[in-house]
């Protein structure tokens, strides 16, 4: 152990290893910088690029964008008022209020202290726990670990707000899409509708992507104006450490809830920071201030917000359970780059346990850093409307969808889980929980297939298989009671704590929504009728999740038709501060028509033709940018993109075009 613990050592402080490191970390204050992408987002953008990476150098990379991305959101959500991601919603409350009123540099000083403060503790609390846990790990069969990966899906219904069965569906449909392919056991392809693409199984990139990145950039767009305006940092980067330091127990205390909720599967980063956001108003005695500007409003959320990085690491390197939808996509890329999470990241794989470890907590003194540093210059970014920046954004991510596997149908897939991610979005139907159940569809029909295989339907009986499932029940039970209660309250204060003006509106058209459940229900349907095609160890694991599910969503179903429920609130989906319900936004399906043009031209005519066409249409009649403005962005993003694949050796996107005439590079 001791060996292990200090080849690690050794290979986080050779210069190659800091490199990448350093390499994640830029990419990561890059992607929290842009309001409304996040871990997910991110991690997705960096898979395709892992293929063929030395494995400890990938994880390097990947460990940086990981630790600093919960860091780098805080600039948005204190300077714009807009969540950088799902886990810095409560910092909005005060750290907007505290901009607003000139303290903008204690807010983001405070803020970035309690992430280096909370990071660090999770990066030691998951180095004790890899000592202690690994006699329990290696007690764990396939038995154990498919009954785990229930208790994962079970505490993943509680992403779903004051709705468990809105989680629960969301998750089955992850669970029956990330099944899609070929069955472990024998081979035959399950909902397939005879498309070779599809006999593969959907890519986790495309699906990262859709799900997250681009919904949360159509839903930006619609509010069709400058992300904020002029902003001044003004003096107190001291204040912000000394906040930290007379208020050290409630950091304390709530990287300690980061680290247990992380630790979780299925809850971390989307509730993390409410729950933290909570106790720090609870445990206060003077609360007037809170969601005006009281600094531990600032403090508690991201002291949590790092520290469950360190505690959503505990289940995704030793159980293979993802502990929230950024480390999904993290599970994904350790099996791209050939590692198993496991009991073996506790035997032979110690050694890269520990670089991770010490990876995850220089990636947060580098990155908390970092942010200091660039503060200054962040800020001005705020005042450039986010038509301009969204562009790019969209072509960047078209790219990095296409080379999940080289084929134009990875554009069409991104597109298709775009559109439903748009609509979860919208209707309430938490996205993480979808990914989730996306990530574990594989492992845990593999788990189930070899448990069935070794002890029979006997398995059911094994004491750890009892333990797990009285614990999955009574996580469902007190999740489910919790949920309902807090996310009530954090609703009320959220909306309490702003204008009017700033409210979000209640959606009163049910039409939509009972469509939507519908188009669910009729999709377990058809799972549960693809199953009985199957022979029984084929079909087993869809047909069971689609019965299941079939009968939960038409609970969802059943509610909306009778008009038992209304649109919910959704304060992330609908307003910003100091957006207040302008008439002129467009659609949702206006945004998603102009990816799906970019997309059918890179059909016809090729990735980099499209990209220039889209650019310069997009920058004219959406941004309303000059002519020259419009040349430099359009040139520029042409000109990164063709640089980008020759150095990495990637492939764009090419079309009937350049089937048909033979032309240069990077035309051809």
């Amino acid at each position: 152990m001791l060996d292990a613990f200090l080849t690690a050592l050794q290979t986080v402080m050779t210069l190659n290893h800091l490199l990448y490191l350093g390499g994640g970390v830029t990419l990561g204050l890059a992607i929290g910088i842009f309001p409304g992408l996040g871990g997910i987002a991110g991690l997705s953008l960096l898979l395709p690029f892992l293929y063929g990476m030395e494995p400890t150098t990938a994880l390097a990379m990947l460990i940086g964008l990981v630790a600093v991305i919960p860091t780098s959101d805080t600039f948005t959500s204190v300077l714009m008022g807009i969540p950088g991601s799902s886990g810095s919603q409560a910092t909005v409350l005060d750290g907007f209020p505290m901009a607003k009123r000139g303290e903008a540099a204690r807010a983001l000083s405070a803020a970035f202290s309690a992430s280096l403060f909370g990071g660090l503790f999770g990066a030691v609390v998951l180095t004790g726990f890899v000592l202690i846990a690994r006699p329990v790990i290696l007690a764990f069969g396939s038995a154990e670990l498919f009954m785990l990966t229930l208790l994962g899906l079970s505490m993943v219904g509680v992403l779903g707000g004051n709705s468990l069965i809105k989680g629960l569906s969301a998750c089955g449909i992850g669970l029956l899409l990330g099944s899609v392919g070929g069955a472990p056991a024998t081979g035959e392809y399950r909902m397939t509708f005879g498309n070779f693409y599809l006999m593969d199984g959907i890519p986790l990139v495309v699906v990262g992507l859709g799900i997250f990145a681009l919904p949360e950039i159509i839903d930006l767009l619609r509010q069709n104006r400058a992300i904020a305006e002029a902003a001044e940092l003004g003096s107190g980067w001291m204040a912000g450490v000394r906040d930290l330091i007379k208020h050290r127990w409630l950091a304390l205390r709530c990287a300690v809830i980061g680290c247990i909720v992380g630790a979780l599967p299925g809850l971390g980063g989307s509730v993390v920071d409410w729950i933290s956001y909570g106790h720090a108003v609870q445990t206060t005695k003077d609360k007037e201030n809170f969601g005006k500007g009281d600094v531990r409003g600032v403090l508690a959320p991201e002291a949590s917000n790092n520290a469950k990085e360190g505690g959503a690491l505990i289940p995704t390197l030793l159980f293979g359970i993802p502990g929230s939808g950024s480390m999904a996509v993290f599970l994904g890329g350790m099996v791209l780059i050939g590692i198993e999470p496991g009991p073996s990241m506790v035997t032979t794989n110690l050694d890269i346990t520990y670089t991770i470890v010490w990876s995850l907590a220089i990636a947060n003194v580098v990155g908390a850093g970092a942010c200091l540093f660039l503060s200054k210059w962040v800020a001005k970014i705020t005042t450039i409307p986010y038509a301009l920046m969204a562009p790019f954004m969209i072509t960047v991510i078209c790219f990095a969808a296409f080379q999940a596997t080289r084929d134009l149908s990875d554009l069409v897939m991104l597109l298709a889980i775009g559109v439903l991610g748009v609509l979860m979005k919208r209707f309430d139907w938490p996205r993480p929980a979808f990914l989730i159940g996306f990530v574990l569809a594989s492992g845990m029909e593999t788990y189930l297939y070899q448990a069935i295989q070794f002890d029979g339907w006997s398995f059911l009986t094994n004491p750890g298989v009892l333990i797990i499932g009285a614990i999955t029940i009574i996580s469902i039970y007190f999740a489910a009671r919790h949920a309902s209660q807090s996310n009530s309250s954090a609703d009320t204060s959220a909306e309490a704590s702003k204008p009017a003006a700033t409210r979000p509106l209640r959606a009163t058209n049910l039409g939509p929504q009972t469509l939507f459940a519908a188009a669910i229900c009729a999709t377990f349907g058809y799972g549960l009728y693809d199953a009985l095609q199957q022979s029984l160890l084929g079909g087993m694991f869809t047909g069971g999740v689609s019965a299941l599910m079939l009968g939960v969503s038409g609970i969802v179903l059943f509610k909306l038709a009778t008009k038992q429920v209304a649109d919910p609130v959704n304060f992330d989906n609908e307003v910003s501060a100091g957006y207040q319900g302008d008439q002129s936004i467009a659609s949702l399906s206006h945004f998603v028509f102009w990816i799906a043009g970019l997309i059918a031209s890179c059909y016809l005519v090729g990735f980099l033709i499209s990209v220039t066409a889209f650019f310069v249409a997009f920058l004219l009649l959406k941004a309303r940018a000059t002519l020259l403005r419009t040349a430099v962005l359009t040139s520029s993003a042409v000109v990164f993109m063709a640089a980008l694949a020759h150095v990495m050796v990637l492939d764009l996107p090419s079309g009937l075009l350049q089937e048909a005439v033979q032309m240069p590079w990077p035309l051809g």
